[in-house]
This record gives structure tokens, C-alpha cells and sequence, in this order.
């Protein structure tokens, strides 16, 4: 198995997770919806709703994969701009390919690019939003430093995540189907076991909430908190600029 401490340089975790998120973009949606048993959209919706004060955008939606959330945040608003930059084109590719034909085609501008490295000028966005891609970056802190800069002062950033549930009768039962079932079911359908056993070890070896909080605010965020959802398996955490 691939775990994060695997990687002797940060580029090294970046070209792995590039290849294996290209090499299931294909049913990357399919599986997120199956293994989620479709609570994924309400995580997007619990956390898009958290922007209804930026109603015309425009919204920075990072590591974007497919585009489910930008979806999610124009579907909430029908005057808001997204721009969904993500560092795996065939992501992007799939996710254009399954936009919807209605005018959220036009407000949602897929663009390959690094999250450490954001392509977009200083005090753009109102709103920042990444659902789980902080955990794949290479370099956290140098992420949230770049989303910090191209918040526009009073912006918002939110990060969806995985976390690890604390509840003693939950906790077993999660961390069976993270390790054992999720790995097993997604490598029978995407063909690729080693991306989902990934996604496990990373799940584990991520940041502990109050170190990521903790990051957050060096980083230069203000009012910085955290909302667990379902049971703690995932959270939504928040910052200001």
C-alpha cells in the first residue's frame, strides 16, 4: 500500500496523485456517490451554503476534480462565477463532459492549474472553496498561503475534509469500511485498488483538526472554526481573510 509518508520529496506525491486521480476520472463520480451511499451532496450543500452571502461571485473552487461543488455553488446562485482549477486535466476533462446543458455551463471555468501555485491574481474571490483536496497537496501550508492571497479582504474560505470520528461505537465501524470494504468495492469498479487504499492511508495520516486549524491561522486566517458532519467522518473547516 501507498502511504503518504511514502513520498521522499513533495513532487513525488504530486505526479502519484495526478496518475491516479486521471487514471479514475472516468468513475470517479459513480464511486463517490455508491460509496458515500450519496451523502457526498449533502457535505457539497452543507458546505455551499456557507457562501450564500457571495451570491454573484466570483467563487474559486480548488482542486475541483470533476466539478461537483461548482455545480453545487452555481446551482445555489444563478448570478455566481466559478473558476475550477484542479492539477489533473482528464479530472476537469470528465467533469466538463457531464455539465448540464442550462446556463451554469457558462459560469463554470474549468482550468488546469496547482493549487500550491494558484493561477489568479491577488484579492480576487469572495469565496474559496476546497473539498478534499488539502489533504493530496504537497505542500499544505504553502496552499492555504495561496488561498489567502487571492481571497479578497472579508472573503471566505472553506474546506471540506475527511476527518477521523471520535465516537467509540462509530469509530470501529468506519474505520472496517475505510480500510478493508471502500478499498475493496472501488478497486472492483474502478479497476484501480491502489487509489482507494491511498485514500485511506491519507485519510489517517492527515492532520489532526486543531493542527489544521492551527495551519490555517499562520497562513493569516481570522475566525477560523470547524463543523464535523455525519458522526465526525468528515468537517467543513472555515477562515476569513
Amino acid at each position: 500500500m501507498v502511504k503518504p509518508s511514502t513520498f521522499s520529496r513533495p513532487d513525488d506525491k504530486k505526479k502519484f496523485v495526478r496518475d491516479k486521480f486521471s487514471a479514475i476520472s472516468g468513475r470517479y463520480d459513480l464511486l463517490n456517490s455508491m460509496l458515500s451511499l450519496q451523502i457526498d451532496r449533502y457535505w457539497r450543500w452543507k458546505t455551499t451554503r456557507l457562501l450564500r452571502q457571495f451570491p454573484s461571485g466570483p467563487i474559486l473552487d480548488l482542486c475541483a476534480g470533476t466539478l461537483p461543488l461548482a455545480l453545487e455553488l452555481t446551482r445555489q446562485a444563478g448570478e455566481r462565477r466559478v473558476l475550477a482549477v484542479d492539477f489533473c486535466e482528464d479530472m476537469l476533462r470528465n467533469g466538463k463532459k457531464s455539465l448540464p446543458d442550462d446556463d451554469r455551463k457558462n459560469r463554470i471555468f474549468p482550468v488546469c492549474g496547482d493549487g500550491e501555485e494558484i493561477p489568479a491574481p491577488t484579492d480576487t474571490f469572495y469565496g474559496c472553496t476546497v473539498a478534499f483536496g488539502v489533504r493530496n497537496l504537497a505542500r499544505t501550508l504553502q496552499g492555504l498561503q495561496e488561498m489567502y492571497r487571492v481571497l479578497r479582504p472579508g472573503g471566505k474560505l472553506l474546506i471540506l475534509e475527511f476527518s477521523r470520528p471520535t465516537n467509540p461505537v462509530i469509530k470501529p465501524i468506519y474505520s472496517l469500511y475505510l480500510n478493508k470494504i471502500l478499498p475493496f468495492v472501488a478497486g472492483l469498479v474502478s479497476g484501480d485498488k491502489e487509489a482507494y487504499q491511498y485514500l485511506a492511508s491519507s485519510i489517517a495520516a492527515f492532520y489532526e483538526p486543531e493542527e489544521l486549524l492551527a495551519m490555517m491561522r499562520q497562513a493569516g486566517f481570522t475566525s477560523v472554526r470547524r463543523k464535523p458532519l455525519t458522526f465526525g467522518i468528515v468537517s467543513i473547516y472555515i477562515g476569513c481573510k
